[in-house]
């Protein structure tokens, strides 16, 4: 297995980053294998979803609704807020795979994978990407 990490700026607000290109530029040009997507932190998580028509906006959205940016959480060091931030993984995964054929990772047509991150109080994440070939 071929393994690395990437670093990713998120700044001071809540993001959906996109890492198609990241991660289409790691897997090996020709294998078929698994494409394992991770990120070590507790307040960020990893979604497979349509990115540059709204729907970043629209997950970015919803979280602020499902888990609101105020004082009813236990977890309180941090900005205000701060404690749902270290819910979002129970919701937004912290990992995902995705298959890779040919070199080819096998996302549908509008799928991208991306890094949620709503912490804004950590501006830079690291991502590791790993490659098992099949």
């Amino acid at each position: 297995m071929r393994s690395e990490t990437i670093t990713i700026r998120t700044g001071d607000r809540a993001r959906v980053h996109d890492l198609t290109e990241d991660c289409a530029g790691f897997v090996d040009r020709e294998a078929d294998g698994l494409l394992s997507v991770f990120v070590p932190h507790a307040t960020a998580g990893l979604a497979i979803l349509e990115t540059g028509a709204g729907s970043d906006d629209d997950l970015l959205r919803a979280l602020d609704d499902l888990l609101p940016r105020d004082d009813r959480w236990q977890h309180g060091h941090g900005s205000r807020g701060h404690g749902r931030d270290h819910v979002l993984p129970a919701i937004v995964a912290p990992s995902l795979t995705v298959p890779v054929l040919g070199g080819v990772l096998q996302l549908g047509t509008w799928q991208s994978i991306c890094l949620v991150d709503t912490n804004v109080d950590n501006a830079e994440r690291t991502v590791r990407l790993s490659f098992l070939a099949g």
